[in-house]
C-alpha cells in the first residue's frame, strides 16, 4: 500500500483509487480466507493420520504421521511459498522509499530469509521419511518463524534499548 501510496501522489495518476484501507482489508481478508479454504478442504477430503510402519526394522513398530494428501500438503506449501514470494517482491520494489518507510529493508531481508528456509527444507523433505519428515517440518517452521523474529523486531528492539535518543520525533522530523 505504501507503494501504491508513492505512486499515487504524481498528477494523474490513477492509483489513487486503490490506496484506501478498504482495499488492504479486501486483500488480506481475501487471501487468508483462500488459504483457510486450501486447509479445511486439505482435511476434510483427506486428513493426515497415524500410519504403523513395520518396514524400517520389522521387530519394531514406527508409528508415522501420513499427512494423508500429498497434493494437498504440497498446495498449502505452495500457496505459503507464493504469498512468501509476494510479500518479497512488493518489499524489494519499496525498499528505496524515503527514511521515514525504511520498515520495507526489514521485511524484505525476513522475507529472503523464510523463503531461503522453505527452500532448502523442500530437498531435506523429499529425502527423508519417517518422524525425520515431521522434525523437519517442526525445524523448518521454527527456523522461519524466528528469521522472521530476528530481522522485523530486532532491529527496532536495539533503537528502543540501547539509542532511545534517536526514536525521537524531533530526530525523524530532523531527518527529512
Amino acid at each position: 500500500m505504501v507503494v501504491f501510496a508513492f505512486m499515487a501522489t504524481r498528477p494523474g495518476s490513477s492509483l489513487r483509487k486503490w490506496t484506501t484501507f478498504r482495499v488492504s482489508y479486501s486483500i488480506i481478508f481475501i487471501f487468508c480466507l483462500l488459504q483457510f479454504i486450501l486447509g479445511v478442504a486439505w482435511l476434510s477430503i483427506a486428513p493426515p493420520f497415524a500410519q504403523y510402519n513395520t518396514n524400517i526394522r520389522p521387530e519394531l513398530i514406527v508409528v508415522d504421521c501420513n499427512e494423508g494428501s500429498p497434493l494437498a500438503f504440497w498446495t498449502m506449501l505452495g500457496y505459503l511459498f507464493l504469498l512468501a514470494t509476494i510479500s518479497f517482491i512488493v518489499a524489494f520494489l519499496a525498499r528505496r522509499l524515503p527514511d521515514s518507510f525504511n520498515e520495507a529493508q526489514f521485511i524484505t531481508f525476513s522475507m529472503l530469509a523464510f523463503l531461503s528456509v522453505w527452500v532448502s527444507y523442500i530437498p531435506a523433505s523429499l529425502s527423508a521419511q519417517g518422524k525425520y519428515t515431521v522434525a523437519m517440518e517442526i525445524f523448518a517452521i521454527l527456523t522461519s518463524s524466528w528469521a522472521l523474529v530476528m530481522c522485523m523486531f530486532l532491529p527496532k528492539c536495539f533503537f528502543i534499548l540501547f539509542r532511545p535518543e534517536i526514536n525521537s520525533k524531533d530526530n525523524i522530523m530532523r531527518k527529512n
